[in-house]
């Protein structure tokens, strides 16, 4: 009989993971940039994050994220945030689908936020 069976695909597999990328930097210390510089850097994150859905790892492209927010804490104050008393900010996120965390931080490494001295906190998604 040619072909697999159903169950024959389903052991081939790769059980793939979801991780969600952080971008985090300090954006009150970040210098004005030219509208070329601007233009430059978003090149920059559309095509890195392009390269990652050309690979069919991209599972939401996410979204950048405002530097104002709020804080609510456990006693129920509300604060301006986000976290005053640190420097760095989340400025967005993804999620890609991959199969292990080696490989998640491989992607990360690849991150635009490193030129303006950011960093990439990578956390797997749980599912249970």
């Amino acid at each position: 009989m040619a072909g697999k069976t159903i169950n024959e695909n389903k052991f081939m597999e790769i059980k793939m993971k979801e991780f969600l990328l952080i971008f985090r930097t300090d954006f009150k210390n970040t210098p004005d940039s030219s509208p070329e510089e601007i233009q430059a850097t978003n090149k920059r994150w559309m095509d890195w994050i392009g390269g990652i859905a050309a690979q069919n790892k991209l599972f939401d492209k996410g979204n950048r994220l405002a530097n104002n927010g709020r804080v609510i804490r456990a006693n129920k104050s509300v604060i301006d945030g986000p976290y005053t008393e640190i420097k760095e900010s989340i400025g967005g996120y993804i999620i890609i689908k991959v199969e292990s965390y080696n490989e998640a931080v491989d992607i990360g490494k690849g991150c635009p936020i490193f030129n303006v001295g950011g960093n990439v906190e990578i956390r797997e998604i749980s599912k249970s």
